[in-house]
């Protein structure tokens, strides 16, 4: 039952007697501890922080001390217990708590510093079930909670970022303050939720539970963004913690802070890069607005950027870059030669960073790996009052799964692009047509209401770019062509016809299936069908 009673309103400055110090993570603990120790706090601890003070040479109360208990059943219960609780929740102004305290021996506890078993940690590096349980930190969050509700009198800490702040707190104020309280309770609470979220999204996943009753996501501020998509909207960069190769967990090592959109197109760009295979061939992905302008493999990686510029020069220009190799001095000094915004790649040699560094402004980020295209996981969007969730796309079609549906089979050099046109096509906006040839994508239609405006779009593109290099002819003749989705009718193969594409690769499932079918023996075309879709809206 919640209690109507009003309780007294606390002072602004509370005095810190005694803390409660139980972390995982003892880094920075122990000048934390001294600091607190040379300002008069009592310090209770437990198990290995009750140790690791110890040794330090600091004097410090096992909380086994406070409680009368011991700590029991392989650590699982020690701090849930009155004594605890009781200090963290009682209101010191309160008459009817303060005789409470007194007739339990109950002592106050005004600061808790406590940060979680690494259940997140334990979870990504792939540990047993058994362990990932074991993780599960449960008197942690219940101490966070009680001290967080009682912010008006205690002060709670979860992470080691905080220590210094609430040290200078005490020193300037001999207290903690109200608004360091409330700061503090604000981040308890966000804190267990992410907690919670992760623990219920990893048993969703162990239970293979794809729509539980209750959805929860969390996150960790990574960066504090100027503006969002437009300078009128506000946005933050949160991370979950999933160690999957790309921006979040990037490294970077140079140029200016990354924006909203530059966060979003990097991503874009090394999942789709993340496609092709390295030891099989290097590959440059360009993204612009978060649709690829080129894409390509070559002999070298050089000669992959190359192919994937000439695209769509026009596009490229204040692009993202992104390599599935070590990025090179050559493709470095290739790039530089016109102004990029980001650059990823799984590393740089001394070369390509000399070569960079040179670009004060362009961001550099290094990921020590590629994302598994087909590795599960989660997507989310935000609609009004509600969040779409799914799982991330990580269909792949190989060559065994194509059906040929036409008179005429696709010869070696058109099956090889259009796998690879189909691998391109996943990461384009729907409606999405793209032309191939040689490795390298030569027309991308992108984003169209309509198929045919798509691949009407794309032939326009690929005549543009032969006629910045010029050449005669497009490279769309004799290239082969991608949709994302089944033509509805055949207008838009006739129209990838008309631009000279010879192969079509598309899911099917049209109802007039057999009339584009027909359209494509009468030009000529070899086609294949899929059987899996692609929209990217």
């Amino acid at each position: 039952m919640v209690s109507t009673k009003t309780l007294p309103k606390a002072a602004d400055i509370q005095p810190v007697r005694r803390a409660l110090l139980s972390v995982s993570d003892k880094t920075g603990l122990i000048d934390f501890a001294r600091a607190l120790h040379e300002a008069g706090v009592e310090l209770v601890s437990t198990g290995g922080t009750s140790k690791a003070i110890a040794e330090a040479g600091l004097p410090v109360k096992d909380v086994s001390d406070l409680t009368g208990f011991p700590e029991m059943m392989d650590g699982r219960v020690k701090t849930l217990h009155p004594k605890v609780h009781g200090g963290l929740l009682a209101v010191r102004d309160d008459a009817e708590h303060k005789a409470a305290m007194d007739a339990h021996g109950i002592g106050a506890i005004d600061l808790l510093c406590v940060n979680l078993y690494p259940f997140e940690a334990t979870v990504a590096k792939g540990a047993a079930y058994e362990e990932c349980v074991e993780n599960i930190d449960i008197g942690g969050p219940a101490m966070i909670r009680a001290a967080a509700k009682n912010h008006g009198y205690v002060a709670v800490i979860v992470e080691g970022a905080d220590y210094a702040s609430v040290i200078e707190d005490i020193k300037a104020n001999g207290g903690t303050t109200l608004k360091l309280r409330k700061h503090l309770a604000h981040k308890a609470y966000a804190r267990t939720a992410a907690y919670d979220a992760a623990i219920s999204n990893w048993f969703a996943g162990e239970l293979k539970d794809t729509a539980p009753d209750y959805r929860a996501f969390g996150g960790h501020l990574k960066q504090t963004l100027r503006y969002g998509e437009n300078p009128h909207q506000l946005a933050s960069f949160y991370v979950t913690g999933e160690k999957r190769p790309g921006v979040s967990t990037a490294t970077q090592l140079q140029g200016k802070e990354l924006s909203y959109n530059n966060i979003n197109d990097t991503d874009a760009a090394f999942e789709l890069v993340g496609e092709f295979d390295p030891k099989l061939a290097p590959a440059i992905a360009i993204i612009k607005h978060a649709n690829p302008c080129g894409v390509a493999t070559g002999t070298s990686l050089a000669d992959a950027y190359r192919k994937a510029f000439a695209c769509d020069t026009v596009s490229a220009f204040g692009g993202i870059i992104a390599s599935n190799v070590t990025l090179d001095g050559e493709t470095a000094e290739e790039i530089a030669k016109i102004f990029t915004e980001v650059i990823i790649a799984p590393d740089a040699d001394e070369d390509a960073r000399r070569i960079i560094g040179a670009k004060k402004n362009l961001r550099l980020l290094i990921t020590g790996g590629l994302p598994d295209a087909a590795a599960p996981g989660l997507t989310v969007k935000s609609v009004a009052g509600g969040l779409l969730v799914q799982s991330r796309d990580n269909g792949r079609v190989e060559l065994a799964d194509l059906k040929v549906v036409t008179k005429r089979q696709p010869t070696a050099q058109e099956l090889h692009d259009l796998l690879f046109a189909f691998r391109v096509c996943k990461h384009v906006k729907s409606n999405a047509i793209i032309y191939v040839k040689a490795g390298a994508t030569v027309g991308i239609g992108a984003g169209q209401m309509s198929r045919v405006d798509s691949a009407r779009i794309a032939a326009r593109k690929a005549q543009d770019a032969a006629e910045a290099a010029g050449l005669k002819v497009p490279a769309t003749i004799g290239s082969v062509v991608a949709s994302d989705a089944f033509f509805p009718f055949a207008d838009g193969l006739l129209s990838a016809a008309e631009a000279g594409a010879t192969a079509v690769i598309q899911p099917g499932g049209s109802m007039r299936d057999d009339e584009v079918i027909a359209a494509a023996d009468e030009k000529g075309l070899a086609m294949v069908m899929t059987g899996m879709r692609h929209f990217r809206h």
